[in-house]
């Protein structure tokens, strides 16, 4: 006998205007008094893009809670970046006034790596919302879309790096070098990169094997 799969839950608008208000604040506030603004400019361009794309799709899909949630999370992050620009945002030194101790001292790091957990996030928080997307648009599987998504990670950070070199290249050095945020790393953008795909494949796995029903491809806004 069949098992009978019941219908999603549909996630209420509210919850998704809520999260925008929130981030509208968010923005606003890493707009004021920026450390750099024209890197601040350059950070936001593709946040615009990003709405954009959202607004487009509004009434073709609406994502789950969790991957909404996970959405938000990212941009506030990177709205954090691009507040103090990614090099100079002063995680140790709010550590030390909490805890009197800097990841510097406790982990020996010589460069700042806010940069690197948000490439990482990347991955783990934007690949669950691009799985929903692939088996709305697609007639993947469930595995195929995440093998798909993983995919779209990798090609995503890589075309981010060829943004921030074409940037840094186009503004020279002082907004450039803020941008290209490198700190002296030769090998910054293979980090950033891998970082992105780990993020992305630890996502995929978090999911666990459930396999994919018709109602995912069809309702991907539910409340799993």
């Amino acid at each position: 006998m069949s098992k009978v799969v019941s219908p999603p839950r549909r996630v209420e608008p509210r919850f998704y205007w809520t999260l925008t208000a929130i981030f509208a604040v968010v923005f606003v506030a890493s707009g004021l008094a920026p450390l750099d603004r024209t890197t601040w400019l350059l950070e936001n361009a593709l946040v615009l893009l990003a709405g954009v794309a959202i607004w487009v799709l509004r009434k073709r899909f609406a994502p789950s809670r969790r991957a909404a949630t996970l959405l938000f999370v990212f941009m506030c992050l990177h709205e954090l970046g691009a507040h103090y620009t990614y090099s100079k945002v002063p995680y140790d030194a709010w550590l030390d006034s909490l805890t009197g101790h800097t990841l510097k001292d406790l982990l020996g790091f010589k460069r700042n790596h806010y940069d690197r957990l948000v490439h990482f996030g990347g991955g783990l928080l934007l690949a669950p919302l691009l799985r929903e997307l692939l088996l709305r648009f697609s007639r993947l599987s469930d595995w195929g879309a995440r093998l798909a998504a993983v995919s779209v990670v990798m090609s995503a950070s890589l075309v981010y790096e060829l943004i921030e070199w074409a940037a840094a290249s186009l503004f020279g050095e002082g907004v450039g070098a803020a941008y290209l945020g490198t700190q002296g790393d030769t090998w910054d953008a293979q980090k950033d990169m891998a970082l992105a795909t780990l993020g992305g494949i630890l996502a995929m796995l978090a999911l666990g094997s459930r396999r994919a029903t018709p109602n995912d491809a069809e309702h991907p806004s539910s409340g799993r």
